[in-house]
């Protein structure tokens, strides 16, 4: 049974006791103990080749938790669909034996058509984390005005998450977008309430961007994070450019052993969204049709899923 977030703080008085003694604040609400098995859910921009009953059925037997869940423009659910479309996905991820508590929105804004339809439909459906698009600098601003009014926007967004029971996440990413800098991310979060909004903490965007420094970042933001991402990836010349070419779990360039025993020694055991963005016939891509054998993807996410739990065992 899901334990609320208001109901967590109003009955655990001992837990600001014990607060000093904690890694991480309350606000991170990691259940799970961080020598605990990760709770992986499978990003369903990978499976959007199928529907809902099928996508559940292949995710509960292949052994993840779950499906983090796209509503978003292009995605399984599309948000002026929200309210009708939501509730039923949920109800057939369960009957197909899977859950649902994370979903990837392009939500920016409180005062957005379908951005608070999403927020209330996904907490009435008992969805526990949404992650939001990304916000782009200002071209007649300063970065650190623009930084400002996208303070307010997640303030706005954190006030609807206390309201509604739900914990909302801005991913790091890297590029030029808002977020590519952890010092962003640590900005940005700065007004909010950190009990129902914090970071979605990408491991593969934050090593492109901090190369060797990456572990300043993760202590940096430790104590945001509700969510992570885990994907992997190498850099190659493309047609004579440097790129950062993404590979499977494990073939590339994070460190996922030295990450993953980060995370345990700051007693962090988050959800977890499995992103596949090597080439798998479009479904990669979030495509509706691929050209690849389905086996072909659903092995790919196994591969992965396992050798995620591996390293983390390891670690």
């Amino acid at each position: 049974m899901r334990i609320s977030r208001r109901k967590f703080l109003q009955k655990s008085g001992t837990v600001a006791l014990m607060a000093p003694f904690l890694p991480s604040p309350v606000g991170g609400f990691h259940l799970n103990g961080s020598g605990d098995p990760l709770k992986v859910h499978i990003f369903s921009k990978h499976l959007q080749f199928l529907d809902f009953k099928e996508a559940g059925q292949i995710a509960s037997e292949l052994g993840f938790d779950g499906i983090d869940l796209t509503v978003r423009p292009k995605g399984h659910v599309l948000p002026e669909n929200v309210k009708s479309d939501l509730p039923a996905a949920i109800r057939d991820i369960k009957q197909s034996g899977s859950t649902c508590e994370m979903i990837t929105t392009a939500i920016t804004d409180v005062n957005n058509e379908y951005d608070l339809d999403i927020i209330k439909t996904a907490a009435n459906e008992g969805i526990g984390f949404y992650r939001t698009n990304w916000f782009e600098y200002h071209a007649d601003k300063s970065l650190q005005e623009s930084i400002q009014v996208y303070q307010q926007k997640i303030k706005a967004l954190g006030e609807q998450g206390r309201q509604y029971d739900i914990i909302g996440c801005y991913q790091n990413h890297a590029g030029t977008s808002i977020g590519s800098s952890f010092w962003e991310i640590e900005q940005l979060l700065a007004t909010v309430d950190p009990v129902y909004f914090g970071t979605q903490y990408d491991i593969r965007h934050a090593t492109v961007e901090g190369g060797l420094s990456w572990t300043n970042g993760l202590r940096l933001l430790r104590e945001r994070i509700k969510t992570i991402v885990l994907k992997d990836f190498q850099w190659a010349k493309v047609n004579g450019q440097w790129e950062a070419v993404n590979v499977p779990i494990g073939e590339g360039m994070v460190n996922f052993k030295d990450y993953f025993k980060l995370l345990k020694t700051y007693g962090l055991n988050p959800p977890v969204s499995l992103h596949l963005e090597y080439p798998l016939g479009g479904a990669e891509k979030g495509h509706y049709e691929i050209t690849v054998d389905r086996k072909i993807v659903f092995d790919a996410m196994k591969k992965d899923l396992t050798t995620v739990q591996q390293l983390w065992k390891e670690a």
